[in-house]
């Protein structure tokens, strides 16, 4: 993956991938699949709002479960149009920890069977219908110069008590500047700061109940 540093991994159970840079793991110990779905899916109203040419933006693409939910939902839901996933990442994962990650989840397999085989060909992955870009670096530096203006997005970086850099105001005005008026973003976190980022950024916030041990989570619209 180029020259940019890997993910340096820890592995709890043989399964669950855990960040050295960051001592926190990469998805939910109760069931990182359904956490998902949960947050990132329904926390954004999806599959309902997929359709035409929807963009969808991450922060965090880790071992790619996110990335490869969605597009498991896409193709079941039937919808028309592209799907371009553009996701943000500082420590890519070397694609033989991603595939010991994604072998968690067999009902994935079809699609990470397809990322894998082309997961070192590039940053961006034409997968059919899907698009898949991978900008790697410091999202500080990347996303103020990027041209998406996304549909929904996947707040999904390390805890905000392990990561702050990645939750602090500047990268939360970011995303604002790259959402589409009236687009959401969704989150597992309900720290009061990274809340109230969202709404200097120009989202409405609301909190909700949170996935498994976690009491509240966050979703937000674009007003």
């Amino acid at each position: 993956m180029n020259d940019q540093p890997q993910a340096q991994l820890d592995w709890r159970d043989g399964t669950i991938p855990v960040s050295r840079q960051f001592d926190d793991p990469y998805f939910s110990l109760d069931n990182g699949l359904e956490e998902t779905r949960y947050v990132f899916l329904q926390g954004n109203d999806l599959p309902a709002r997929f359709g035409d040419d929807f963009h969808i933006g991450e922060l965090g693409f880790g071992t790619g479960l996110n990335f490869l939910t969605t597009w498991k939902a896409w193709e079941e839901a039937g919808a028309n149009g592209t799907l371009t996933f553009t996701t943000f990442e500082a420590f890519p994962m070397a694609k033989d920890d991603m595939a010991n990650a994604l072998a968690a989840w067999p009902e994935l397999s079809k699609w990470s069977a397809q990322l894998l085989a082309q997961i070192d060909q590039g940053d961006e992955l034409d997968l059919g219908p899907v698009r898949l870009c991978i900008v790697k670096g410091d999202v500080r530096q990347t996303l103020p110069s990027h041209s998406l203006q996304a549909d929904a997005w996947f707040l999904d970086g390390f805890s905000p008590a392990k990561n702050p850099e990645m939750w602090e105001s500047d990268v939360m005005a970011g995303v604002g500047a790259h959402t589409k008026q009236g687009g959401t973003a969704a989150t597992y976190t309900a720290a009061g700061h990274v809340r109230r980022n969202l709404e200097l950024a120009g989202f409405t916030v609301e909190r909700i109940p949170g996935f498994g041990r976690k009491r509240h989570m966050t979703k937000a619209v674009k007003a």
